[in-house]
């Protein structure tokens, strides 16, 4: 996987792992609206296309950013869920959406703060520990 790196720059690496224009969406999927299957995550309100989001699961799972998991009650069903590696793009996901909420919003005027902004914008520590807790504790059920 080495190779695929375009060069050896801390961001540019992140950048070729997770800065495509779906990854970090999978991610706030999984982390926000508790997604956990190819089925919910293709529709999700983005319009992906069935064989990205399959290139981009496979990918984030090469870099354990997810795990695909099989039910006991149905074993032909795959779920995905993030690891503690993938967890640990809340904080990102979090300045993404503060960024976006101070400088996108005069561009996109149908763009409005909810819930998930405004707990962010109030108390950005205690809104990552409540996700963050919160993802785990639905995880806890497919363990």
């Amino acid at each position: 996987m080495a190779s695929d790196f375009r060069c050896d720059c801390f961001i540019t690496s992140a950048l070729d792992v997770v800065g495509d224009r779906w990854s970090l969406v999978i991610v706030k999927h999984m982390l926000l609206g508790h997604k956990k299957t190819f089925k919910e995550l293709f529709e999700a309100d983005e319009t992906m296309a069935s064989n990205i989001l399959s290139a981009r699961l496979k990918m984030l799972e090469n870099f354990k950013i997810v795990s695909k998991h099989s039910i006991p009650e149905n074993k032909k069903t795959k779920i995905y869920l993030l690891t503690d590696k993938g967890l640990g793009l809340a904080p990102l996901i979090a300045e993404f959406a503060m960024w976006s909420h101070n400088h996108i919003m005069e561009f996109h005027p149908t763009l409005k703060p909810n819930e998930h902004i405004e707990s962010l914008l109030e108390d950005k520590k205690a809104y990552l520990k409540g996700i963050v807790a919160s993802y785990k504790n639905f995880m806890t059920s497919f363990a």
